[in-house]
């Protein structure tokens, strides 16, 4: 018999969504008939016009080549304020019933399903689907992927557990994400004896992967509510460090790195004569993947200029450079179909830590 997995995690941005897109590429790669389902979703977008769509689904959809249905691969959408309209007018049976077709029509279709949960194991306990409730709903054994760490990892863990535990789900074991490299061994020698006690599996380490934290600067654009100045056609740009103010040093810059300045406009002159003088005397050419403007002051039209020819993008923002270096380092970076080489990257570092072979031995494929 063949046994579908509801990938779960303890927290919200531990990398449940990058490990399931490993695992589900890695079954693909395997020739496994495999389906995916994203049951709840809360980050939705319009697709095709008329429907809502949870967001994961869609990457998946094109990442993975298939052609997307809306109510098979992403049957339920909390939509702004629904929470409290079902409080009141309760449809436990309608949304089961959604959900219970998607899971028939995926089960005709398909070998083994792989699901994706959303948020930690409570979300959507108000709407009586919790990600325990649903796991054990579509009889989905549970992995759960939980940040890298020994006491506080184990603590969450066991949390987790309990509550799919109450909810009659299976847990079959856990991948421990997001490692500081310098600290695998220990980490992994700690969980590997104290898990170990619990019964559960452990499918994998995966160190912390420093090129799948890297926004792009449509991402950061959004989050600074800026405006596009020039170059929108570049907001695709990878940013691997950033330069805040006018605080630019040499014997910090990596030259190999497109990095992001941050700075106000009337500093803008001085900032970019520092990076300017860098870049000549590395014999390189402008290193900035973006520039974000904050304050009042207008930007001198040499400068403007500078930014335009070498085809860097300038987002304008209302915020203050404090006010916006503190909103990017909160910001959690998903992964997204324009940035394919981090699709990449996510894939192989699943193919490389995660033990397939097991997981597919415990699906029967």
């Amino acid at each position: 018999m063949n046994t579908d997995i509801y990938m779960a995690a303890t927290a919200q941005h531990i990398g449940k969504t990058t490990t399931t897109l490993g695992i589900l590429h890695a079954l693909k790669r395997r020739v496994i008939n495999v389906g995916y389902c994203k049951p709840v979703g809360q980050e939705f977008t319009n697709w095709k016009d008329h429907y809502k769509v949870d967001k994961d689904s869609i990457l998946f959809a094109e990442a993975m080549r298939f052609e997307l249905e809306p109510h098979i691969h992403s049957p339920i959408i909390v939509m702004p304020g629904y929470t409290e309209q079902y409080i009141y007018h309760p449809e436990k049976e309608k949304l089961y019933a959604q959900l219970d077709m998607a899971a028939d029509t995926l089960r005709k279709r398909h070998k083994v399903i792989l699901y994706e949960g959303t948020g930690h194991p409570g979300v959507g306990s108000v709407i009586d689907m919790s990600n325990a409730d649903v796991a054990k709903r579509l009889n989905a054994g549970v992995i759960i992927v939980v940040k890298g760490g020994i006491g506080d990892t184990f603590d969450h863990l066991m949390l987790s557990k309990k509550f799919f535990d109450a909810a009659g789900a299976k847990v079959l074991g856990v991948i421990i994400n997001k490692i500081l490299r310098s600290k695998m061994d220990k980490v992994q020698a700690a969980l590997e004896r104290k898990i170990a006690q619990t019964g559960l599996e452990i499918f994998g380490f995966i160190p912390f992967e420093e090129e799948l934290a890297y926004p792009l600067m449509s991402t950061v654009t959004r989050e600074v509510q800026g405006d596009v100045l020039c170059n929108k056609e570049m907001l695709n740009n990878l940013i691997e460090g950033t330069i805040a103010g006018s605080l630019v040093d040499l014997e910090t810059l990596n030259t190999a790195k497109q990095y992001l300045l941050i700075v106000s406009a009337r500093r803008l002159t001085d900032a970019l004569a520092k990076l300017q003088a860098i870049w000549l005397q590395q014999n390189m050419a402008p290193n900035l993947a973006g520039v974000i403007l904050t304050g009042h002051a207008p930007i001198l039209l040499s400068d403007f200029q500078f930014l335009q020819q070498n085809m860097v993008p300038v987002i304008k923002t209302h915020f203050d450079t404090y006010e916006a270096v503190i909103k990017l380092s909160k910001l959690d970076v998903k992964l997204n179909t324009k940035a394919p080489h981090k699709i990449q990257k996510a894939i192989e570092i699943v193919e490389e830590y995660v033990n397939m072979d097991r997981i597919c031995e415990i699906m029967g494929v």
